[in-house]
């Protein structure tokens, strides 16, 4: 990646730092009461997030290590994605800043067509991975409803909870088209028929349909050549958000005795959710915590709990951001 564009995605990720602590809603003396709280448990959850990420690593490396080419350091993949979702956090880019970085940094390893299906096709998988994440969420309350009898399942909630199925499966449906065929092109064609945007989305699909069409095809490759490592990726990527829910087992289960791992699933697939309904908001502020709050409430877990909750994971997420910068940064020296 060429010097300027490297200083342009560190400052953004020094922007995202200051945002965060710009817009954190806790003062100092909240902050440290909550950590006096977390206790020996906030280190504990910084280091699962290192794991978490560690998976995500994994997966994004299947995606760009597929035997042809030169091999991308497992160390690289990781730090670009560390980096990467840093700088998601930067607005007005939202959850697409990393994925242009991302990039820019592996064009010089694997070649721009190379890198940008790789960076999309993981993209796709983290999405997708989320949806498959709260359709089982779905199934799941359903199961301890009759199981446990805890979730009540009244007539609204057998509504809410069918058109979150069907919405669900109906988007995974979609991937799997985007997986068969690419979707890049088609991407672009919707988009030169809406106003804002279509003068542009013609005149760039018109110039680079060959690299865009190159990009459907190496996508599709994964899916239909490569399956084993497709698969694997995908699974990664689930196991990653199912793993993620130990923070909340452990923070709530601290203050709640009863609080069981399922509950921590059901509040981090309900919280998400709505948390990135919002997407557009950097870091998601004030829906990560509603929907905290929210979701928490659901499953009979007092709001105050949620909050707190909520609070240290705003805390870890600030720490692997500064840490994503700065890894950012080195990578600048040994590359």
């Amino acid at each position: 990646m060429k010097k300027g564009w490297r200083t342009i995605f560190f400052l953004f990720g020094l922007a995202a730092v200051v945002l965060m602590l710009l817009t954190f809603d806790a003062d100092w003396n909240r902050v440290k009461e909550v950590l006096s709280q977390a206790g020996i448990w906030f280190p504990v959850i910084v280091l699962l997030w290192g794991f978490i990420y560690l998976m995500n690593a994994c997966s994004f490396g299947l995606i760009i290590n597929d035997g042809t080419g030169r091999r991308v350091p497992f160390g690289k993949v990781f730090q670009l994605t560390v980096s990467g979702y840093a700088l998601n956090s930067v607005p007005p880019l939202g959850l697409m800043g990393g994925e242009p970085y991302r990039i820019l940094e592996l064009q010089g390893y694997v070649g721009g067509r190379k890198a940008t299906s790789a960076v999309i096709l993981y993209s796709m998988m983290h999405i997708c991975s989320h949806f498959c994440f709260w359709l089982s969420a779905v199934v799941l309350y359903v199961v301890l409803h009759f199981v446990a009898d805890d979730y009540a399942l009244d007539l609204w909630m057998c509504i809410m909870l069918g058109v979150m199925t069907v919405v669900f499966a109906a988007v995974l449906w979609v991937f799997s088209l985007g997986y068969r065929k690419g979707f890049v092109v088609k991407v672009f064609g919707l988009l030169s028929r809406i106003p804002l945007v279509r003068k542009w989305a013609a005149g760039y699909l018109e110039k680079h349909r060959k690299d865009l069409e190159e990009v459907d095809a190496q996508i599709a490759f994964l899916h239909t050549q490569r399956r084993a490592p497709f698969w694997w990726s995908l699974l990664l990527e689930y196991a990653a958000r199912v793993v993620s829910c130990l923070e909340y087992w452990l923070l709530i289960g601290m203050l709640m005795p009863g609080f069981t791992f399922w509950d921590s699933i059901l509040v981090m697939a309900f919280s998400s959710l709505f948390s990135n309904l919002i997407f557009f908001s950097p870091m998601q502020m004030g829906g990560y915590e509603g929907g905290m709050a929210l979701a928490a409430g659901g499953v009979q877990v007092p709001s105050a709990y949620g909050l707190y909750t909520a609070l240290v994971a705003r805390l870890r997420q600030i720490v692997w951001t500064v840490i994503g910068v700065l890894i950012m940064k080195m990578s600048r020296k040994h590359d």
